[in-house]
């Protein structure tokens, strides 16, 4: 890779790839690298996901996700048409599986029409039954423009694209930090150093100290999140014929235990969404953490009940399916969620930049992040052309 980049791309996967590709499309003549850190790209939280096309139900209106979700979902619809990436609009079922849960039904189905997303009905128990043969409630919501897909052949497509347009990939590249000189950034890694112009960081669970280390303020800071999955063995997986969500609780960015039928017919129950214990020292050493701690406890322990018995974590996906026995189930797979939490113990619910001298950063940029990718990629390139 040469030494010296207009624009260098700190992360590989999915949105630091959109980011290297939107900037190279822009302008042809300007050299752009991506730097990541793993031996592979979008081998973190990119490849290690559910692979669910979001609509934009879930997100206050007038918010980034809101927007972004919304207008990238619909680009990348149409990017995985021209790319001949396989996808497919299954739809996807919020269920309310007691009156008590209507409210929430009420709010999401609000949020939703505010955000303009497309085919947006509401559901009684018959019309749930007509669409999943094999789920129960009193009432839900149905998204026609939900889908699924392999994020990971997404960025891959990204990959090629920013390859064929002159862009530089180097794996295996551990940035350190990006220090500001005369005229460019000096980006310290594990096989050397890199000079750039400028820099857009893309750092995923490494973001906050990336961040911080070029001159950005440590409010909020990355708390991984671990979520692990189940998965249907293959002679039940007729129990779902798509996606099927509770109605989570509206305070939290997490969506719940849901249902989810993925591109190559696997069926997953989950995630759980424990404490990650990688990085946890510095976890323990923000007061946001603590903070978090005291007001979540009890989710904290429901979430500790899933993951360590699966007859708990089949139960509550059994609210709403009510056929699925702890029998069904194998484990799947455990991914990595890179969530910001406020100095206040507030978990940020919206997607977070800020700038550094010569730089740009990525703050929180979780679910719906891969679905939100190119139109993320465009927010970010018109930022990096008014500030660099």
């Amino acid at each position: 890779m040469a030494e010296r980049h207009d624009i260098a791309v700190v992360g590989g996967g999915i949105l630091g790839l959109a980011v290297a590709r939107e900037l190279t499309a822009r302008r042809p003549g300007r050299t752009v690298c991506v730097l990541e850190m793993e031996a592979e790209i979008g081998s973190r939280q990119t490849g290690n996901n559910s692979g669910v096309i979001h609509a934009g139900i879930y997100y206050a209106p007038g918010s980034l996700k809101a927007e972004l979700c919304v207008r990238g979902a619909a680009e990348l619809y149409e990017y995985c048409e021209q790319r001949g990436i396989p996808f497919e609009r299954c739809g996807k079922l919020i269920v309310a599986s007691t009156e008590a849960e209507l409210a929430g039904l009420d709010e999401l189905e609000r949020r939703g029409r505010a955000n303009d997303v497309p085919g947006l009905r509401r559901l009684d128990a018959d019309g749930i039954r007509e669409l999943e043969p094999h789920a129960a409630g009193v009432a839900a919501l149905h998204s026609p423009e939900t889908g699924i897909v392999d994020f990971r052949a997404v960025a891959r497509a990204y990959a090629d694209d920013l390859l064929e347009a002159g862009g530089e990939i180097a794996t295996g590249c551990e940035v350190s930090s990006l220090v500001p000189g005369h005229g460019s950034l000096r980006i310290a890694h594990s096989q050397g150093v890199t000079e750039a112009r400028h820099a857009i960081v893309c750092a995923g669970g490494r973001a906050d100290r990336l961040a911080v280390a070029a001159g950005a303020d440590p409010d909020p800071r990355i708390v991984p999140f671990r979520g692990a999955y189940l998965q249907l063995v293959p002679e039940r997986r007729e129990l779902v014929r798509s996606l099927i969500y509770p109605v989570p609780d509206p305070a939290l960015p997490f969506l719940g235990v849901h249902l989810t039928r993925r591109i190559d017919g696997e069926v997953l129950i989950g995630p759980t969404a424990l404490l990650g214990a990688a990085g946890l020292g510095r976890t323990l050493a923000w007061p946001g953490s603590w903070r978090l701690f005291r007001r979540w406890w009890r989710t904290g322990l429901e979430e500790i009940r899933h993951a360590a018995f699966r007859s708990t974590f089949v139960r509550a996906a059994s609210r709403y399916v009510p056929e699925l026995r702890r029998s069904d189930v194998v484990p799947a797979f455990a991914g990595v969620r890179a969530q910001a939490v406020a100095r206040d113990g507030g978990l940020v619910d919206d997607f977070v930049f800020s700038a550094t001298e010569r730089a740009l950063h990525v703050r929180n940029a979780p679910s719906p992040g891969a679905t939100s990718s190119l139109a993320i990629a465009a927010r970010i390139a018109d930022q990096a052309e008014r500030a660099f």
